[in-house]
C-alpha cells in the first residue's frame, strides 16, 4: 500500500549561508540510503523506513517556525526573462513519467536548494536531464531540505540533500551538509553510470543512491521537471 510521501519537513534549524539543516531526534529522511559513489544496486524491499511516518508527523507538529510555502514559481519569481526559451519538455522527461506522481508545496529554503542543484548541474555538464534526476532524487531523499543527523531515527549516518553517508566515501559530514558539494558529488557519480542519459530516471537515481526503495524516485519526475524548467 502506498504511504503518504507528500508531507513536507519543516526547517527547524539553520547553519551559515542559509543552508537549512534538520537535526532533531525523532525525524528521518524518507526511504533513501546513499551508500558509496561506486555502489551497485541493492535488493528491493517495500514500505517506508521503519518509524518514518510517525517521526515526520512529530517533526511537523513540533516545529516552532512557520515556513513560507509556495506552490510553484512564476516567470518573474524564477528570474527568467519571458522571452527566454525554457528547456524543452521532451528533454526534461524523455521517457514520460513512470507511475503516479507526487507533488509537495515548497518553501524558500527548499527552492534555494533546488536552485543550487540546478546550478551545479550546469557546472558539472549533466544538463537539464541530469538536473531533473538530481532534483527528483533530493525530493525523495530529503524533500529538498539539507538534513543534519537525525538522532535515533537516522538512517545509518546519512545526511544532507541526498542522504549521503560519510562512512561510505561521499565526503565529510561538513562537506555533505554543503548543498553545492553534495550536488557536485552526486552528479559526478551519475556521470560514471554508463549511458545514464538513456536510462529511466528511477534507474539512474537508484544506480547512484542504492536505495532500499528504488522505485520511489519516479514519483517526483514531473515536479522536478517543472522546477528545472523554471530555474534553468
Amino acid at each position: 500500500m502506498k504511504r503518504d510521501f507528500t508531507r513536507w519537513l519543516p526547517a527547524i534549524a539553520t547553519i551559515p549561508n542559509r543552508k537549512t539543516v534538520l537535526s532533531v531526534v525523532g525525524v528521518t529522511a524518507l526511504a533513501g540510503l546513499a551508500v558509496g559513489p561506486t555502489a551497485v544496486a541493492a535488493p528491493i524491499t517495500v514500505g517506508p523506513h521503519a518509524g518514518a511516518v510517525a517521526a515526520i508527523d512529530r517533526a511537523a507538529g513540533n516545529s516552532d517556525t512557520e515556513a513560507t510555502i509556495v506552490s510553484g514559481l512564476t516567470t518573474a519569481e524564477s528570474g527568467d526573462d519571458p522571452d527566454t526559451d525554457q528547456p524543452d519538455r521532451d528533454e526534461l522527461i524523455p521517457f514520460g513519467v513512470q507511475g503516479a506522481q507526487s507533488r509537495i508545496p515548497l518553501d524558500n529554503d527548499q527552492l534555494d536548494n533546488a536552485r543550487t542543484i540546478v546550478e551545479v548541474a550546469k557546472e558539472t555538464g549533466v544538463g537539464e536531464r541530469g538536473a531533473v534526476i538530481g532534483v527528483a532524487t533530493a525530493l525523495q531523499e530529503s524533500k529538498l531540505y539539507n538534513l543534519g543527523h537525525l538522532g535515533a531515527w537516522n538512517d545509518h549516518d546519512s545526511q544532507g540533500l541526498f542522504q549521503q553517508r560519510p562512512s561510505t566515501g561521499w565526503g565529510s559530514v561538513e562537506q555533505i551538509r554543503d548543498p553545492e558539494y553534495s550536488s557536485t558529488v552526486f552528479f559526478e557519480a551519475l556521470k560514471n553510470v554508463g549511458g545514464w542519459e538513456d536510462l529511466p530516471l528511477t534507474t539512474a537515481a537508484q544506480t547512484v543512491q542504492v536505495s532500499a526503495y528504488p522505485f520511489h524516485y519516479a514519483q517526483w519526475e514531473e515536479q522536478a521537471a517543472d522546477l528545472v524548467s523554471q530555474l534553468w
